[in-house]
């Protein structure tokens, strides 16, 4: 491999196949040379290695560099600060799945070796040995290897590997073999656990998974970068610069890497220590010609120079569309113009939130959907509101749940600028936000699903935004939640967050049971909790879609904490953002006292958990809570609330005759669950592990402050 540096970039380097020193610059690419600048020293030759000092090295593939990777890494760095000394990556070229299995074509890597060194140096790594892997090297002998590699070749104070690393002739060398060094060496054996290896392994499938079926946002939060295609410019049928859209055609510096789906993507190009925005097509073309090959062609915005021949380099930003197919060639240029449009407005937002305030935030795109049931008066009320909300990306959307009084005459007359769908029957709250989203035209990255008793602030949904933003793990939100008829005071439906406890009843900061605090600034911390509520409830949009959104068995009542159960499990966070306040009526569809509503929330609970708990805690649970259930029928004999006593007894018949359904929408929803899935486990904050009811009537915490923990 050989590296160069321009002579007007200030990186000092060393044109050697033994080391490049490099320095204080972004990575350039030029021809056949690629450059790397910064603070990293990377190695090619095992026979120019310098004496290292204090070496703690690790060892592996690290193939997209992704957020498990990541950890390793950290963790080398802070042993190698503790010491005073360098961490050291060793990695191999080409893939050893390549040189061992040169038939197996199934093989596609995240990075080639120049993206990977690239990421290595961006996460921190002092120095990065690439070691030509050969036939020959895969058999050295195990005690050859640790001794005449490992040790006189780095002198490590550490190594850190895996439980099941396996190394030389036959695999016979393993991570006992390397400890049986360590007292005569003076070094320490770190084993990254079981666990963490689990992680990586999914981690890199996932990536993979999610970048063929187009969900290039999901692969980046996995990888904590974006994903990158290098290559060489190569001259092509230049049937872009017929439609008006010039493009250069790239060729991959490696067959094994991998390619995504083929579509649209809005991207961003590094050519001569400049960055471009631009727009990539990934396809075959079927417009032009049904027996071309896949091409990979990027027309690049605002660029007019010859590259032909030029090593250039992408980070894939965001997906834009799928394949089409266009009856003529006029029509493809059409598309390309609205494509053209849609990378544009990505690529600007992104450079409005790394530029600051000299250019225009435009945000990510939020469509509020208010769901309307004979709800004229609270329209009327509150839809201004919503229509004044500050936050720029914004629309509102009513939804119409087939309703009989004047809604629509007054949503004709009154807003008439405002977008209006109608159901053809009254749906319920489920599924009547699934059958509104389904139908909505725009594209929007977040929902926000709002009662349409709910009086919200201007500035409301820009802190909850901007958090999201932040954190691309976070799957749902919901603000601080007021009563909105005594505004000093916690509403019951959400208050300051929702938590559930060990038996599945939940409760919030700022309202236990039947008792609601007055706000006085006590829980105004953002914190993560289990459930958002459905009054004010903001969610990731492809989130919502993948994981089914709310389940229409519920038709009202615990939906959202049904869904908030499913996005935890899939390992997001839910948050509270308590800077952003809303007003909510509460009880204005039923009272919560009503025995229909004592029905919903008790069968709706059971069908809840008999979806989410694990199998193992699924029987036992439910039979706990029927007990609880039963003691709660005694309670409300004491009041005389007979109607309520039938409720519950109703509920339960009505759970044991849906447990056939329950089962099928459990290995459904197991099945999203695990597609979605950014994590190995359940997300179990906002989860309290001991019984609200005993600490409610029996130790006489009333207040969420005041809970045992």
């Amino acid at each position: 491999m050989s590296f160069m540096v321009q002579k007007k970039t200030k990186c000092e380097a060393y044109k050697t196949l033994s080391y490049l020193k490099i320095t204080q610059c972004s990575p350039l690419l030029k021809s056949d040379n690629l450059y790397f600048c910064r603070s990293m020293k990377v190695y090619n030759n095992l026979s120019e290695l310098p004496e290292f000092q204090n070496a703690v090295i690790t060892i592996g593939s690290f193939d997209g560099v992704h957020k498990g990777h990541q950890k390793i890494i950290e963790k080398l760095r802070q042993l190698a600060k503790s010491i005073k000394g360098e961490s050291v990556v060793i990695t191999f070229h080409p893939h050893p799945r390549i040189v061992l299995q040169p038939n197996n074509n199934k093989l596609k890597l995240l990075n080639t070796i120049e993206e990977k060194v690239s990421l290595l140096e961006k996460y921190g790594v002092d120095n990065v040995v690439v070691v030509p892997f050969t036939k020959a090297f895969s058999e050295m002998n195990p005690d050859s290897y640790i001794q005449e590699f490992l040790l006189d070749k780095f002198s490590p104070k550490y190594i850190v590997i895996g439980y099941d690393h396996k190394f030389g002739k036959e695999r016979k060398g393993d991570i006992d073999r390397i400890r049986s060094y360590q007292k005569e060496h003076e070094f320490e054996v770190i084993q990254i656990e079981k666990q963490e290896l689990q992680n990586i392994a999914i981690s890199s499938t996932k990536i993979r998974n999610a970048l063929a079926e187009s969900r290039l946002k999901d692969a980046t939060t996995l990888m904590g970068h974006y994903f990158k295609l290098t290559g060489t410019v190569k001259k092509g049928q230049q049937i872009g610069r017929t439609l008006g859209y010039p493009t250069a055609n790239i060729e991959l510096t490696t067959p094994y890497k991998l390619v995504p789906v083929d579509g649209v993507y809005a991207t961003h190009v590094f050519h001569n220590d400049k960055t471009y925005g631009a727009m990539l097509y990934i396809g075959d073309r079927p417009t032009i010609d049904q027996n071309l090959e896949k091409v990979i062609e990027v027309n690049i915005f605002e660029f007019d120079q010859n590259i032909y021949g030029d090593k250039i380099q992408l980070e894939l930003i965001d997906f834009v569309r799928g394949e089409m197919k266009f009856n003529s060639r006029a029509e493809l240029s059409q598309q390309l113009a609205l494509d053209k449009v849609a990378t544009n407005k990505i690529l600007t937002r992104l450079i409005a939130k790394k530029k600051g305030p000299e250019h225009i935030e435009v945000g990510a795109s939020v469509t509020t959907i208010i769901l309307n049931f004979n709800g004229e008066k609270l329209l009327d009320q509150f839809l201004p509101f919503a229509l004044d909300t500050s936050y720029p990306n914004h629309e509102v959307v009513v939804v119409d749940n087939h309703s009989t009084d004047n809604s629509l005459e007054l949503l004709e007359k009154q807003y008439a600028d405002t977008i209006t769908v109608r159901l053809p029957e009254n749906y319920g709250f489920a599924e009547g936000y699934n059958k509104a989203i389904s139908k909505l035209q725009s594209e929007s990255e977040y929902l926000v699903l709002l009662n349409s008793d709910v009086e919200v602030t201007p500035n409301w949904l820009d802190p909850i935004i901007e958090l999201m933003e932040s954190d691309k793990s976070i799957g749902a939100c919901q603000p601080k939640i007021r009563a909105q008829k005594n505004k000093t005071h916690f509403e019951y439906a959400g208050a300051s967050g929702g938590w559930i406890d060990y038996y599945g009843f939940p409760f919030c900061r700022g309202r236990i049971f039947d008792t609601v605090e007055k706000d006085v600034g006590q829980y105004d911390t953002p914190q993560e909790i289990f459930w958002a509520s459905g009054a004010a409830f903001v969610v990731r949009r492809k989130l919502y879609e993948s994981l089914d959104g709310f389940d229409a068995m519920h038709f009202a009542h615990m939906e959202e904490i049904d869904l908030c159960w499913r996005i935890k499990r899939a390992g997001y966070k839910i948050m509270v953002v308590p800077e952003s306040v809303v007003y909510h009526i509460g009880g204005s569809t039923l009272n919560y006292g009503d025995s229909k509503k004592t029905f919903l929330n008790f069968r709706n609970n059971l069908f809840m958990m008999s979806k989410n708990l694990p199998d193992d805690q699924r029987s036992k649970m439910i039979r706990k809570r029927l007990f609880i259930d039963g003691l709660a029928g005694i309670q409300y004999l004491m009041k005389f609330q007979f109607a309520n006593i039938a409720a519950i007894v109703k509920a339960h018949w009505a759970y044991f005759g849906s447990l056939g359904k329950l089962k099928k929408k459990r290995k459904h929803y197991d099945e999203l669950i695990q597609k979605m899935s950014i994590a190995n486990e359940m997300n179990q904050s906002g989860r309290y592990h001991k019984s609200i009811i005993w600490q409610y009537y029996f130790k006489k915490n009333k207040l969420f402050k005041d809970l045992e923990q």
